[in-house]
């Protein structure tokens, strides 16, 4: 792919403002349509489209744009001979492309776009004058324009679209491509939703297909009956198990090294410069300290030494609150459910009951990442991958209470491994339904409610109206759609949190579930 083939590039970023009507002498100084001009000046491609009841505005940028302000953020990429240098334009050929051809990744690219569209400022010698739907404010000197209509609410949000061309494609060869569940186009996905999705759903792969042989051993000893070499089976059975989860772990890491060696990418650097990035923010408040104590370097060494245990006593007192609240809060209900499903003699009562207790985890799981969160903004951890290893571990404990703390129950004080089996049959099928209804139905009622209150909104607007609204724009679409985020709190970047943890849970509970075969 040269680059004129590759500046044919498709509409990736929709901002969404209010619609209405502009009269023509109000143009000049509409701020729809300066915002609309200052994209244009910056060499992007707009299109306009009307939806319903909001406007959309669709932005796709060519690859010297692109190429020019990727070389502003001094974005690094990677060269044939292995180096990673800061990228410049007029030596465009002289870096490497990604798997399906294209010179930058998504994020580079929205990073790109983000610093085209938000570096938006006026330059001029005063302070221009923007009206909207009757309305006067000023863009001042030196002011960014998206940020001032962000805070005047005329520019409702800024968000991704999809390439039509691409997204069809994947939908194709990896969605519906169900007969071969565990064959997955990862390069596209790499190309198309960058390296942690496509990192997840490797493992998601590898993962489904090394569970096969666990699944056929249990399934074997469920279904025969050894007679006198049971006990010799079993003990067979926990020993395979075990090595199975070290050869898994250890092919996994092969693989993940052999899929980031053939993207090219090295972690070391990124964690570097986190570290670095940390140790600055460290350094510039260490700093100001400094030039209270003096020059002194006996002193300056005591300093450091204080802020150096005093992060460590923050994240000893943060992990004790935690393990306090589970072992005082969560132990109990625990406990309180094992002891209710073993007294209740109804089955069905016993599938409600394990409904509720789900519902019920759900709730506490998500208040107990949201103290997570809140109690690591006091942590004086370097990176943000310190930060993520400690919300790991304390989340960790909640669903580590929520897979044992039944099993040692009904195990160790009742020995009783046929309500045991049925407890870990129910809650599977029962946590399997609910994930899926809070997974898949949820956002789908979400997104029809949206498109309800448009709906509702227009037809207020226009008065009484007996035909049914169509959305006809795909950009619409993508805007009323919910977009994802965290259960444990809006602070928590990483969106394939709940997915790992809904991992691991799953494991334990697959384990589990094999273990209490006869």
């Amino acid at each position: 792919m040269n680059v004129l083939e590759e500046e044919q590039t498709a509409f990736e970023i929709g901002v969404v403002v209010p619609k209405r009507d502009v009269k023509e002498e109000d143009k000049a100084s509409d701020c729809v349509e300066v915002l609309v001009d200052e994209f244009r000046n910056l060499g992007l491609v707009v299109e306009r489209v009307h939806g319903v009841v909001d406007e959309f505005i669709k932005l796709a940028a060519p690859l010297e744009t692109l190429g020019r302000a990727a070389a502003e953020l001094h974005i690094k990429k990677r060269t044939p001979i292995g180096m990673d240098l800061e990228f410049e334009w007029e030596e465009v050929d002289a870096f490497e492309r990604q798997p399906d051809g294209s010179l930058f990744s998504w994020c580079e690219r929205f990073r790109c776009y983000r610093h085209l569209i938000y570096g938006i400022i006026n330059k001029s010698q005063s302070s221009v004058t923007l009206r909207f739907d009757g309305k006067e404010f000023q863009w001042e000197v030196g002011e960014f324009l998206l940020q001032k209509l962000e805070s005047e609410r005329i520019v409702k949000e800024v968000f991704p679209l999809h390439d039509e061309i691409k997204r069809k494609e994947l939908l194709q060869t990896w969605a519906l491509h169900w007969w071969d569940f565990t064959n997955q186009p990862i390069d596209e996905i790499y190309s198309y939703f960058g390296t942690k999705i496509a990192i997840y759903f490797a493992f998601l792969g590898m993962y489904t297909r090394w569970l096969l042989f666990p699944a056929a051993f249990g399934l074997i000893l469920h279904m025969f009956d050894f007679g006198s070499l049971q006990l010799l089976v079993l003990p067979i059975f926990f020993i395979s198990i075990i090595l199975w989860a070290i050869m898994f772990s250890q092919f996994w890491k092969r693989k993940n090294n052999a899929l980031l060696a053939r993207w090219k990418i090295r972690y070391p650097f990124r964690a570097d410069l986190g570290y670095r990035q940390g140790m600055e923010w460290s350094s510039s408040q260490s700093l100001e300290i400094a030039k209270k104590w003096g020059t002194d370097k006996a002193k300056e060494k005591e300093m450091f030494q204080r802020i150096e245990w005093f992060g460590r006593l923050m994240r000893f007192r943060n992990d004790a609150i935690i393990i306090f609240s589970i072992i005082c809060l969560q132990l109990p209900f625990e406990l309180a459910y094992a002891h209710i499903y073993e007294v209740i003699g109804s089955d069905i009562m016993k599938f409600g009951l394990t409904t509720i207790y789900l519902f019920a985890i759900q709730f506490l799981t998500q208040i107990g990442g949201k103290i997570s969160v809140k109690l690591i903004k006091y942590e004086n951890n370097e990176n943000t991958e310190k930060k993520a290893d400690s919300l790991v571990y304390k989340v960790f404990g909640l669903y580590f209470m929520q897979s044992y703390i039944g099993v040692f129950y009904h195990a160790l004080l009742h020995r009783n491994f046929s309500t045991l089996r049925k407890v870990l049959i129910q809650r599977l099928l029962v946590s399997q339904v609910l994930e899926n209804l809070l997974e898949n139905t949820l956002p789908y009622l979400k997104y029809s409610y949206k498109k309800y209150r448009v709906r509702s909104k227009k037809k207020s607007e226009k008065g009484s109206s007996t035909g049914k609204i169509q959305f006809a724009s795909r950009v619409e679409k993508e805007y009323l759609k919910p977009s994802y985020s965290a259960s444990i709190g809006m602070e928590l970047e990483d969106g394939l949190f709940d997915g790992n943890m809904s991992i691991i849970s799953g494991v334990f509970k697959i384990f589990i579930f094999l273990l209490s075969f006869k």
